[in-house]
C-alpha cells in the first residue's frame, strides 16, 4: 500500500514537472519562434535529403528515380569501384595532408591575433585591425584567386616582378607542385584569421575580470596572466572548434581547391571532392559520388565522436 502511494506520488510529481516544462516553453515562446527557422532549415535541407544515401547502394538512373532504380550487385559495388581506383591512394593522401596542414597551421594564428587584440588598449586601433583582418572572410574564392594571380602570376605577378628585378628567375607558384599546398594553406589562414579571432575575443570577454585584478595584486605580468587566466578561460572554445574541424577533415576545402588548382598540380591538389565532381557528377555517375560522400561522412562521424571522448578526459567536450 505504501509502495502504491509512493508510486502515485511520483507519478503526480512527474506530471507536475511536465506541466511546469510546458509553462516554461510557453513563457519563452518568443525564443522558440526565433529558433524555429533554423530548426526547419536543418530538417528540410539536412535531414530529409539523407534518404538519398540509398543511391550509394543502387545503380541510379535519373529517368527511373531513386526508388525505381535497380539495387547494385553486390551492394558494395560503388565502394569497391572507389577503393580499387588507381587514384584512391593519391586522393586520400592529398585530402588528409591538406586538411592536417590547415588544422595545424591554422589553429594558432587566430588565437595569437585574439590575444594581441585583447591586450591592445587603443580602442580605435583595435577596431581598425579587427575590421581589416575579418574583411577577407566575406570575399569569395573567385576574388581571392584574382588577388593571388595578381601577386603570384609567373608572367605578370607582383612577387615575380620583384624577383626578376632582384636578378632572379620567375617562379610559377600557381603551377608548381612545390608551392601549391603552401598557397592553399596560407590563403585560407589569411582569409579566416580575423573571423577566428572574433570568436576567441568573444570568449575572452566572458572571463571574470576579478581574476585579472587578483593576478595584478599578486604581481603577475601580462604574459603570466595570458598563460594562467586567458588561455585556460578559452580552452573550451579551442577544443570545441578543433572537434568541429576534425569532423570536416575529409573535406579539405572543395571551393578553394576547385577554383585555384589546375591540371599541372593534380598530383598534390586533387582531393576526394574534386575527383567526385569530375568522375561522379560530370560523368553522371551519381551512385559513385554518393558512395564517396557516405564514406567521408562516416569517417567524419568517427573522428568527431573519438575526439569528443578524448577531450572529455581533459575536462572538455561538446556533449
Amino acid at each position: 500500500m505504501v509502495v502504491h502511494r509512493d508510486a502515485k506520488a511520483g507519478s503526480k510529481a512527474r506530471e507536475k514537472k511536465g506541466r511546469l516544462s510546458a509553462k516554461q516553453v510557453w513563457a519563452f515562446r518568443a525564443f522558440y519562434l526565433m529558433l524555429l527557422p533554423g530548426v526547419l532549415y536543418f530538417i528540410i535541407f539536412r535531414y530529409v535529403p539523407m534518404y538519398g544515401i540509398i543511391i550509394a547502394f543502387k545503380d541510379y538512373q535519373m529517368l527511373d528515380g531513386i526508388l525505381k532504380s535497380d539495387w547494385a550487385h553486390p551492394w558494395y559495388k560503388h565502394f569497391e569501384t572507389f577503393f580499387n581506383s588507381p587514384y584512391f591512394g593519391q586522393l586520400m593522401v592529398n585530402t588528409l595532408l591538406i586538411s592536417v596542414y590547415k588544422l595545424v597551421f591554422g589553429t594558432i594564428p587566430p588565437i595569437v591575433m585574439a590575444l594581441l587584440l585583447n591586450e591592445c588598449r587603443l580602442r580605435w586601433f583595435k577596431t581598425a585591425v579587427q575590421t581589416l583582418t575579418y574583411m577577407p572572410h566575406f570575399l569569395s574564392w573567385v576574388i581571392i584567386y584574382g588577388i593571388l594571380i595578381a601577386l603570384l602570376s609567373q608572367s605578370s605577378g607582383l612577387v615575380n616582378n620583384w624577383i626578376e628585378d632582384a636578378g632572379g628567375k620567375a617562379i610559377g607558384f600557381m603551377t608548381s607542385v612545390d608551392y601549391f599546398r603552401a598557397i592553399l594553406v596560407g590563403s585560407e589562414i589569411w582569409k579566416d584569421l580575423g573571423w577566428g579571432a572574433i570568436i576567441y575575443l568573444a570568449s575572452m570577454a566572458a572571463i571574470d575580470p576579478t581574476l585579472y585584478e587578483a593576478a595584478r595584486v599578486d604581481g603577475a605580468s601580462r604574459l603570466r596572466m595570458i598563460w594562467h587566466i586567458t588561455l585556460p578561460g578559452i580552452r573550451n572554445v579551442i577544443v570545441l572548434l578543433l572537434i568541429l574541424k576534425l569532423g570536416h577533415i575529409m573535406d579539405a576545402g572543395f571551393d578553394q581547391i576547385y577554383i585555384l588548382y589546375n591540371i599541372q598540380v593534380y598530383a598534390v591538389a586533387d582531393i576526394l571532392d574534386t575527383w567526385v565532381f569530375r568522375t561522379g557528377l560530370q560523368q553522371l555517375n551519381f551512385s559513385l559520388g554518393a558512395a564517396v560522400g557516405l564514406f567521408k561522412s562516416l569517417i567524419g562521424l568517427v573522428l568527431v565522436l573519438g575526439s569528443n571522448q578524448l577531450s572529455k578526459k581533459w575536462g572538455e567536450g561538446i556533449w
